[in-house]
């Protein structure tokens, strides 16, 4: 590794490999390289709050003296425009999607465990759910010539029964209700046969999943919809405020890198790993 330096500062290979931590990234190089970006970065911000005479501010919770003199720093030297009403309202009008409620649906299962690997156990949890299924869907009432036709109820009253019976879920104490869910709460292959439902309706077959087998039904479903800007007039004005202190502050970071002397890393292009 090239020797990194920055003014006065050597940040060290030891440094950087504790730092590394902090930088979770496909390789080990990426890792190694975002790490000393954060430690340089670092280095010359604290290099200028020396040089400006800036004090720490008192440290937040998790926060220790160092981030607090850097942001103590940053609150000093940015300068940063106050979003107004009408720039809000242009950015909602342009990007509706990035605000709607989300998708959100209540399921119940029933579920019969069984690991990924072991074929016997999710063949006798495939066999189990099919069985339950054949009470659920046999009904009476549910078949020709059967007794007179099982009502919703009665059907989720016997779903409820079933799954404190069998269910290996910790659902099972409530009839097997797993609550208000949104889009990707649930693993896909659930996600998937559950959000082909009609509302009130059992999934005909076992749906396998990593766990085992379950008995799905979905109970309701409320699609995303557009929020309306004085719904999240707020949400708006922080996301673009947060915009634009992402942008001060690497253009702040351009400057300073612009006139120290650094070795062994490249910081004109970096972007601000420690200040996101």
């Amino acid at each position: 590794m090239t020797a990194i330096s920055v003014n006065d500062t050597t940040i060290s290979e030891q440094a950087v490999a504790a730092e590394m931590q902090f930088h979770p990234a496909p390789t080990r190089e990426q890792a190694w390289r975002e790490a000393a970006t954060a430690l340089a970065i670092r280095a010359l911000l604290h290099d200028e709050a020396a040089r400006l005479g800036v004090r720490a501010a008192t440290p937040e919770a998790d926060e220790g003296e160092e981030e607090a003199l850097i942001r103590a720093l940053l609150a000093r030297e940015l300068r940063l425009p106050e979003p107004d009403e009408a720039a809000c309202r242009r950015y909602h009008a342009a990007n509706r999607a990035r605000f709607r409620s989300p998708e959100v649906y209540e399921a119940a299962h029933i579920l019969f465990p069984a690991g990924p690997e072991d074929a016997p156990a999710r063949a006798r949890a495939k066999a189990a759910a099919e069985a339950v299924l054949a009470m659920l869907l046999g009904a009476p009432g549910n078949v020709p010539g059967g007794a007179p036709r099982a009502t919703p109820r009665d059907v989720t009253q016997r779903f409820a029964d079933l799954a404190r019976e069998h269910s290996a879920c910790p659902s099972a104490a409530n009839g097997g209700r797993l609550g208000q869910q949104s889009r990707g709460d649930l693993v896909p292959e659930i996600e998937t046969f559950i959000l082909a439902l009609e509302e009130g309706q059992i999934c005909p077959v076992p749906v396998m999943s990593c766990y085992g087998a379950h008995v799905l039904r979905l109970d309701r479903r409320a699609a995303a919809t557009d929020l309306p800007y004085e719904a999240v007039a707020e949400t708006v004005a922080r996301h673009l405020a947060t915009h634009a202190w992402q942008r001060a502050a690497s253009q702040y970071l351009r400057v300073l890198a612009g006139r120290a002397r650094i070795e062994g890393i490249d910081l004109h292009g970096a972007a601000t790993p420690l200040v996101q």
